[in-house]
């Protein structure tokens, strides 16, 4: 017989001392058992643990998680869903009765895969078809038979013939978009990005234009600076299409050429009027009906200070002033008729000259804008909308202008004109001093801004 006393004597210690414990801590006694009864459990609990120490997920990593799944999902989805067609058609073709032939329906996997994929992927998946057909046909025992015959060259026919149609249209894609390419770097070259900042004027603009697939067309916007002042352009051109876009590319050169050299506002409106009347003669002989064209622009200037603005209007909508809760439009005391249908000279210019206070706004457009419709004929009313902005934020006024003039014709494919705007804020001398001590990239300066003003 073994002794057993000595193991009794041992784990009555152990109990005397765990009860020891628990009487002077108020914890309970150690327990031996395993604390997780299955495997389960215990995976159960490490993945509530990792999950509880993983870093919390940005937006930034979910962005780059869905961008990834939408790799995956437009390089790798076509390619799947062929494979899971093929697996369907085989599942089904070897668990019905070797009577029924489903060899056939072969012919439909490339046929949808074309749809969603390129040639390539097309022809391999074609082969994966006709092997698949031929496991099936071999299940059903049609070797040597016309209808084995048949079932490959269906698939073989229908294989050629939507690769060839992908072929086609994936050349035409690369030309058309070679030409779009080329049609949005001109577009770029015509209509530059207005500078986010000059001075202590902010600046936004936008640009609809009529056609879907368009980038601009007949209305126009520029900026210049001098040493002293800041001068915009806003345009209009008479009609669409590429005469209109030959008639902004005139005036828009015409612009950047003479707006850093000439002095006075009403001599740059002049020779602006000189090179659209040069331009029109020039295509006089190619278009009878030159006589009819015209462009309406609106001309502002405003001095490095910032203190009021001058401006000449030729035939084109008013801007509007927007001072804290107040909108108002801004019309010339003597307006000019449009360019093209002037040529009295320098002497019929004349500026309206307006203060412009500290944190001002203004805002320019051109009759796209206004005269859109919606389908009962009703025209939208710019004064009401930018009144009922309610954020106050240069950044949010033209996306909220052109989402209400989106919903109020009906639609992106509903603008039956360009509409274009620009948004110029006067900044007061406190923020000006903090963009440029935070070290602002997109602040551009001018080189005496108490050089000029209104005076």
């Amino acid at each position: 017989m073994v002794d057993q006393s000595g193991p009794r004597r041992v784990l009555r210690a152990r109990e005397s001392r765990s009860e020891h414990r628990q009487s002077r801590t108020g914890t309970a006694p150690f327990d031996d058992t395993p604390r997780f009864a299955t495997p389960t459990a215990w995976f159960l609990r490490l993945g509530r643990t990792l999950r509880r120490t993983a870093p919390p997920r940005t937006a930034r990593s979910a962005r780059i998680r869905a961008a990834g799944h939408r790799v995956t999902a437009s390089r790798y989805g076509p390619f799947l869903f062929a494979i899971a067609m093929i697996a369907t058609i085989l599942g089904f073709g070897f668990m019905l009765p070797t009577s029924e032939h489903l060899g056939s329906l072969m012919a439909t996997v490339p046929a949808a895969t074309a749809a969603l994929a390129g040639a390539r992927v097309t022809a391999t998946i074609a082969g994966l078809s006709c092997a698949a057909c031929v496991a099936l046909d071999g299940h059903d025992g049609l070797f040597g038979t016309s209808t084995f015959v048949v079932h490959l060259v269906a698939i073989a026919l229908v294989s050629l013939c939507v690769i060839t149609f992908r072929t086609l249209r994936e050349r035409s894609t690369r030309e058309l978009l070679g030409v779009r390419a080329v049609a949005e770097a001109v577009q770029r070259v015509l209509i530059r990005p207005m500078p986010p900042s000059i001075g202590s004027l902010r600046i936004r603009a936008e640009y609809r234009a009529s056609h879907p697939q368009a980038r601009v067309g007949g209305d126009l916007y520029a900026v210049a600076s001098s040493d002293d002042a800041v001068r915009f352009l806003i345009g209009d051109v008479k009609g669409k299409g590429l005469a209109a876009v030959d008639d902004a590319a005139a005036l828009l050169g015409a612009f950047r050429s003479s707006a850093r050299r000439t002095p006075s506002l009403a001599d740059l409106m002049a020779l602006l009027e000189e090179a659209v009347q040069a331009h029109f003669e020039e295509v006089a002989a190619t278009d009878p009906d030159v006589a009819e064209r015209f462009i309406t622009a609106l001309l502002l200037e405003i001095p490095a200070d910032g203190s009021c603005v001058r401006m000449i209007n030729c035939g084109h909508p008013p801007p509007y002033l927007v001072e804290g809760d107040t909108v108002r439009p801004v019309p010339a005391r003597w307006p000019a008729p449009p360019l093209g249908l002037n040529s009295t000279g320098t002497q019929s210019y004349t500026m309206t000259v307006l203060p412009l206070a500290e944190e001002a706004l203004l805002l320019l457009y051109t009759d796209g804008v206004i005269e859109a419709r919606d389908p009962k004929g009703h025209f939208f009313d710019l004064e009401d909308r930018i009144t009922a902005w309610p954020h106050r934020d240069l950044d949010e006024l033209l996306p909220y202008i052109l989402d209400g003039l989106t919903a109020h014709v009906g639609g992106n494919m509903r603008f039956n004109d360009d509409a274009a705007m620009v948004t110029v804020q006067r900044l007061s001398d406190s923020r000006v001093r903090r963009q440029r001590a935070g070290g602002d990239d997109g602040l551009a300066t001018l080189e005496d801004p108490a050089r000029v003003g209104c005076g």
